[in-house]
């Protein structure tokens, strides 16, 4: 089993989003008895450049007449892909900034969500090329935002998702970070997890 593992919260891996997914990646090799390939993406560390005029020209200029420049451009994108694609699980921790994803995700999706790579268009619409079984979403809050209006990060990133080719995505809400210590948030992780494990 192929998991990727991407973190995108400012603390990388000793943040709350971070030790839940590793939790998780822990229960599922349980779960499945299998030998795991593990790739990590800490966007923290390893930063994906936000979209630029340059960048998205890249992406639809044919490969053939690219620059040496749009050529380096789409790699980082084409790489990227190639890490999705070639996983079985991914599994994003993410952390609400202000409402919303850290800008190191969104210039992420913004690598991934590419027209004639990741989806295209058709007469019928828009066709997602990806074919991902599933996306586990551990989304931490300092406050308790899921299913209410305030929560557009959790609608927006199934959709982007669910846009090029995953075919299930699964939210693990882990509120009150803010509001509750440390150890009762990873209990009460936990037991979400066994829940959604056992279901």
């Amino acid at each position: 089993m192929k998991i990727l593992h991407i973190d995108s919260s400012l603390q990388g891996n000793t943040s709350t989003s971070s030790k839940i997914a590793t939790k998780l990646i822990e229960k599922l090799d349980v779960e499945n008895a299998q030998q795991q390939q593990i790739t990590y993406r800490d966007l923290n560390v390893s930063q994906v450049p936000h979209l630029t005029d340059a960048i998205f020209n890249a992406f639809h200029t044919p490969e053939s007449e690219r620059s040496i420049e749009q050529q380096a451009a789409a790699a980082v994108s084409d790489e990227l892909i190639d890490e999705i694609s070639g996983s079985d699980i991914l599994i994003i921790a993410v952390p609400m900034y202000n409402f919303g994803v850290p800008s190191t995700l969104k210039a992420w999706i913004d690598h991934i969500a590419r027209a004639g790579k990741t989806f295209t268009y058709t007469a019928e619409g828009p066709k997602p090329l990806l074919k991902m079984p599933k996306t586990y979403v551990i989304a931490t809050r300092g406050g308790m935002h899921a299913n209410t209006p305030a929560d557009t990060q959790a609608p927006w990133l199934e959709q982007v998702l669910k846009f090029v080719g995953v075919q299930e995505v699964e939210f693990i809400f882990v509120e009150g970070v803010a509001m509750h210590s440390a150890d009762d948030v990873l209990i009460n992780a936990d037991t979400r997890i066994n829940q959604l494990l056992s279901a």
